[in-house]
């Protein structure tokens, strides 16, 4: 059984940084492992973007935090394109070895942001779960750093106002709670697995049954599946 890290009020600044060096050392090595054909595959969760599409959005996404880049635009899809195409006379092995630069050297500037920029940790680990489920690995969404991801994903719900929700997770000891209590609705109610609950929040699919890709069988009460998401869209 999995216990997640603590997700009271008080923000750890360590933890974004945690969550990419966990992510870093399995991720990296995995993508050295395949074969250049393996990186045109397409991204279900991202349309119209291959393997190597999200790569090098995600490790110029980092690197822009890492050199405090950021001008207006900056992660739109617009932007996020313009990032891509700048790579694409790159080698494969140069853009993994931008995305772990970026993994290893964005930690501390996310920590000193005071909160601003831990959603781009949150969003590299679950960018990283659609590369798996691309690549057909397992433990897309999950892996070594789900507990920071869910604590982390506790955060984020709060510090945003998400709407309340009460996770009973089949794999995970503690109830998790979810988003900000305001008093104005009473808390929904997920029962199922934490890699469905992450895709919940991600808007990625999810099926209500169980699939190889597409999550398992989950329950959802008093709250909207598209009500979740944190990312929009």
């Amino acid at each position: 059984m999995t216990t997640p890290a603590d997700v009271h009020d008080v923000r750890d600044p360590e933890r974004p940084g945690r969550l990419l060096a966990l992510e870093r050392d399995e991720l990296v090595p995995l993508l050295r492992s395949r074969a250049d054909g393996d990186f045109a595959l397409p991204v279900a969760a991202c349309p119209g973007w291959t393997v190597r599409d999200v790569l090098a959005h995600c490790s110029a996404a980092l690197v822009r935090v890492v050199e405090n880049r950021f001008e207006d635009g900056v992660f739109s899809p617009e932007s996020n394109d313009r990032d891509i195409a700048e790579r694409a006379d790159w080698t494969h092995a140069r853009v993994v070895d931008e995305l772990e630069r970026g993994m290893t050297e964005a930690g501390p500037v996310i920590a000193r942001a005071d909160g601003a920029l831990d959603g781009i940790a949150l969003g590299e680990w679950v960018h990283a779960g659609d590369v798996r489920v691309a690549l057909g690995e397992p433990g897309a969404y999950a892996g070594r750093g789900l507990p920071e991801a869910l604590a982390l994903l506790g955060t984020l719900t709060r510090d945003r106002g998400h709407v309340p929700l009460h996770a009973d997770l089949d794999d995970v000891d503690e109830p998790l709670k979810l988003g900000a209590v305001s008093g104005e609705r009473p808390p929904g109610r997920f029962i199922g697995d934490a890699a469905t609950l992450v895709r919940l929040y991600a808007g990625r699919p999810v099926n209500d049954t169980a699939g190889a890709d597409g999550g398992a069988g989950y329950e959802l009460a008093g709250v909207r599946a598209a009500e979740l998401n944190l990312f929009g869209g």
